[in-house]
């Protein structure tokens, strides 16, 4: 696990905070996910944009973001599928520049997969 400085470790203890309050902000689950990969827990990240996507499954950073964490850790079908599922979200919301990010990503994910 990576050293937090004190002012993202103040960050995580705060979205911790806001979360487990029952706050259904995407913007404090999406922190609150990034900094647990920040801190290289990732898991709990995992677990944290999971559970973002339960009730916000339209929030598109989260896709790009949860995707390349898992490929960092070679986790790379559960990668493909995150952004998969980005590609979707994005498509259909009509968000060109997040589709692109999620779509150069993904060809990265499939390369390490042999799937190209």
């Amino acid at each position: 696990m990576a050293e937090l400085d004190e002012k993202s470790a103040k960050r995580l203890k705060f979205l911790e905070k806001i979360t487990a309050d029952g706050s259904t902000d995407p913007l404090a689950w999406y922190g609150l996910a990034l900094e647990y990969s920040k801190a290289e827990r990732y898991d709990e990240a995992l677990q944290t944009f999971t559970t973002l996507r339960t009730f916000n499954a339209d929030y598109v950073p989260m896709y790009l973001m949860c995707g390349q964490m898992l490929g960092k850790c070679e986790r790379w079908s559960e990668a493909r599928d995150w952004l998969d599922a980005g590609v979707v979200v994005a498509t259909r919301k009509g968000e060109a520049h997040a589709l692109g990010e999620l779509r150069t990503a993904l060809q990265g994910v499939l390369f390490e997969l042999g799937e190209e």
